[in-house]
């Protein structure tokens, strides 16, 4: 455990300390805070659910997104505890403001990969292929800005893939179900 705090430090700082520039800090910034309460994903979510044609999409969505705010937000976080990394690891200084919720695991990466693979899997690849790279880009901006341990963004990133499966699959589920009465 303590070669992996060490690795995740590491890569941190490298971050900081080679990465960072004038350039990709204020893009990095906005960026990250497409992700802040999800909300991107959200409005994505709620456009979706307005025609019919993309409703089944966006109840998935939603799914998705409610299954990662349960998991990675209300358990895991509280469950877990992790401080956030500019709290544990001398010289790490964030670029954005501070959260105050605990660090584990990563809620940008979490709602972010809940959303965009219900969308990549089910939406045209034209529209499915950058989403998935926003959502990268979205959790690979929680460590440019110094706010998340390297393995935040990958336990969130897991558990928003799985969070879309359970997404996609209740909402089939429950439609098989409505079926089955129907007929």
């Amino acid at each position: 455990m303590e070669t992996l705090i060490h690795i995740d430090g590491a890569i941190l700082m490298f971050l900081q300390e080679v990465v960072r520039n004038a350039i990709l800090d204020p893009i990095m910034k906005v960026i990250t805070t497409l992700g802040n309460a999800g909300i991107l994903w959200i409005i994505l979510t709620i456009c979706l659910l307005i025609p019919r044609k993309t409703r089944k999409i966006g109840w998935m969505s939603a799914c998705a997104l409610l299954f990662s705010l349960l998991i990675n937000n209300i358990l895991l976080k509280n469950l877990v505890a992790r401080v956030r990394p500019y709290n544990a690891i001398e010289g790490l200084i964030p670029i954005v403001k501070k959260p105050s919720e605990f660090s584990f695991p990563s809620g940008h990466a979490g709602s972010s990969f809940a959303s965009a693979c219900v969308l990549y899997r089910k939406l045209p690849k034209k529209f499915g292929i950058p989403i998935l790279v926003l959502a990268i880009l979205i959790s690979f901006s929680r460590l440019y800005v110094g706010v998340h341990y390297p393995t935040d963004v990958l336990a969130g990133a897991i558990t928003g893939i799985i969070c879309s499966y359970l997404g996609e699959g209740l909402i089939n589920l429950i439609e098989k179900h409505r079926k089955g009465k129907i007929e």
